[in-house]
């Protein structure tokens, strides 16, 4: 059952304060200071019996309990999975991190991994991971977002794309083609306001979470990428928001808004049910997470989140995984590691369960290749980003964030403001 929004809301906050009171203790205490993997652990790491913990958020359930069940069946060690509800998963790191009781392995939100490498909270795998033959194949936005000072920490746990779906019933009945992609924002636009033209009781054109900032920076970025243009500089301190490409993403979403397209509910969604209305086979075209294609009960079209002139992107979103501070087993939590990116993980497990491989020489596998939609987004993978900032939840994710002013600023509100607002994300990231 679905936590109300209120709810969701507190637990949220709950969480962003933690983590911001775990960024001070570990800081005030020198704990900032990291571990490293021992550098004699064998390349595939140890299989001797050993019982390892690891934690995961609830969102990755389904894959995180494929995944062990795979390695517990097929390795003398044995993982004990704990998932964790997701509004309650930084505090449960925050505090284990500040009592010394972190599990062997934890996942996290990869948009959390450069604050939690930043406190030292992983273990140090640089030479694990350069010495992996397929290193290079390894998703770049993962690696980067749990590097520092030319140091690894993580590798990518699950992988979660945003990419454009379309119902293909309601599109087909809106006169368009089902069968082909919209190329440009304007063209994902105008799919949108046709679907909703069916005046179609309890059918909207399109839905997103305008008060969920998250939401939002996984399903917009993407255009603004696939226009040739980024969201932040290159270290993740400065906002660029403001560029044209951005007012122009903005714009499109102001005027479906305004001429009643977005399904009625969006104003006021922070996350809990954002997806709903998809799911349900009730909204025609949206940005949507990829991993939520197998569940789908209908036709639905997938294709790259298109850029204001063509292109296509994808957020690279997920989580990433590593050894933590605490561990004292960390060959044999290497063993799990080392698998983990292993092609019996990448394909027999995640491939085969309809996710996203973290692989790129792996993108066309046997159960790809019975789905040219999975193909597609294997194959967008490459083109997406995971931007890398070490104050992004303040500065985007937290309930009340600049970014969320600047949306609802531009697209409910006057539109004026953006340049102002861009320079108050800034302002967070710059802290």
């Amino acid at each position: 059952m679905m936590h109300s929004r209120s709810r969701t809301a507190l637990r949220t906050l709950t969480a962003a304060l933690a983590a911001g009171v775990l960024v001070g203790s570990l800081t005030a205490c020198g704990s900032s200071s990291t571990t490293t993997a021992p550098a004699d652990i064998p390349a595939e790491g140890t299989d001797d019996g050993t019982s390892l913990t690891l934690w995961t958020r609830a969102p990755l359930e389904k894959q995180a309990k494929e995944l062990v069940e795979a390695y517990n069946s097929s390795h003398k060690n044995q993982v004990e999975l704990t998932v964790v509800p997701n509004d309650d998963y930084v505090a449960k790191v925050g505090a284990a991190a500040g009592s010394g009781g972190l599990p062997d392995l934890f996942a996290a939100d990869i948009v959390y991994v450069p604050n939690w490498v930043q406190q030292g909270l992983f273990q140090d795998v640089t030479s694990q991971i350069d010495g992996l033959a397929y290193k290079d194949t390894l998703n770049k936005g993962h690696l980067d977002a749990g590097t520092l000072d030319g140091k690894q920490y993580v590798l990518p746990f699950v992988l979660d794309l945003s990419v454009m779906m379309w119902n293909k019933d309601l599109v087909k009945e809106a006169g368009l083609d089902p069968e082909k992609a919209p190329a440009t924002l304007a063209d994902f636009a105008k799919t949108a306001k046709a679907v909703q033209a069916l005046n179609k009781p309890g059918v909207s054109g399109t839905s997103t979470g305008l008060n969920c900032g998250g939401c939002l920076l996984f399903t917009w970025f993407p255009s603004i990428w696939a226009s040739g243009e980024d969201v932040l500089n290159a270290d993740g301190t400065e906002s660029l928001l403001n560029n044209s490409a951005a007012k122009d993403v903005y714009s499109t979403w102001k005027d479906l808004q305004a001429s009643g397209a977005v399904a009625p509910g969006s104003t006021d969604e922070t996350g809990a049910t954002w997806v709903a209305g998809f799911q349900e086979g009730n909204v025609g075209i949206m940005p949507f997470p990829a991993t939520l294609l197998p569940g789908l009960t209908f036709d639905a079209g997938v294709a790259g989140i298109p850029g204001v002139d063509g292109g296509e992107s994808t957020f690279v979103g997920g989580d990433g995984i590593g050894i933590s501070k605490d561990s004292k087993q960390s060959a044999q939590a290497w063993n799990f590691l080392s698998w983990l990116t292993s092609e019996d993980a990448q394909v027999g497990v995640l491939a085969k369960g309809g996710s996203t491989v973290a692989r790129s020489d792996l993108a066309d596998n046997e159960y790809s290749a019975k789905d040219p939609r999975q193909v597609a987004i294997n194959e967008v993978a490459g083109k997406g980003k995971t931007p890398v900032a070490l104050n992004f939840q303040q500065a985007f994710n937290a309930p009340g964030s600049p970014w969320l002013t600047l949306v609802r600023n531009a697209v409910l509100g006057d539109g004026d403001t953006v340049d102002a607002d861009n320079d108050e994300i800034t302002a967070v990231l710059a802290q």
